[in-house]
């Protein structure tokens, strides 16, 4: 009885499904790599802004502390933007023919707020509280970066669930004294993950399974 197929589509049949299943897994990468990468994530991307707010010069030159401007931080849920007359208290006397602070001034003079440019926005079905965050001792450039060298800001890490996790899976790693919670150049000691789970216990950051649980971030 001769057969319908010949031996040799065996081996091509093989060669389709191998191949088959190396393309999917090709594409999967392909599609994992391009959700981590700054043109969807914005690491790494410099956001224009109305006005061009250099921390850079403010934090590095000058040693502004953060808490000048972002000053609600410590005991709300968000950092807050300064108002104009937080900027204004210095350049009214600094800078104040400048033609690149006039709308600084606009703002001051007509008592309306500047369009800043959102840089690190979560989607709005996550829930952050930056006041939690620092009294557990995460510091700002855990999250942010070294701000005081960045002339334009831009976002320093991609803020996605996956990184997220990597900190609450572990955030004996990541934890810092409180009271260098606003030190840009803090550098963690040699045996960091022992020092850390110390903090953690002092800063009762017991359950690992409550940090990773849905309804943590997503209430």
């Amino acid at each position: 009885m001769s057969q319908t197929f010949s031996r040799r589509m065996n081996f091509l049949s093989r060669v389709t499904i191998f191949g088959a299943v190396f393309i999917v897994g090709a594409v999967a990468l392909t599609i994992m790599e391009i959700v981590r990468s700054p043109y969807l994530t914005e690491a790494g991307v410099v956001r224009l802004q109305p006005v061009p707010f250099s921390h850079k010069h403010h934090v590095g030159d000058i040693g502004i502390d953060c808490r000048y401007c972002h000053s609600s931080v410590e005991q709300s849920a968000f950092a807050g933007i300064p108002s104009t007359k937080t900027c204004m208290n210095c350049h009214s006397q600094i800078w104040s023919d400048s033609p690149e602070l006039e709308p600084v001034r606009a703002s001051f003079r007509n008592n309306t707020s500047i369009e800043w440019t959102r840089v690190n926005a979560l989607p709005d079905y996550v829930y952050f509280d930056h006041s939690i965050h620092l009294a557990k001792g995460v510091g700002c450039v855990t999250c942010h970066g070294q701000v005081d060298a960045m002339p334009l800001m831009w976002r320093e890490n991609s803020l996605s669930m996956e990184w997220c996790l990597e900190c609450h899976r572990n955030p004996a790693r990541y934890i810092r004294p409180r009271e260098q919670v606003f030190a840009l150049h803090w550098q963690p000691p040699a045996g960091q993950q022992d020092f850390g789970q110390k903090l953690a216990a002092t800063y009762k950051i017991i359950s690992t399974e409550k940090l990773t649980n849905c309804s943590t971030c997503h209430r």
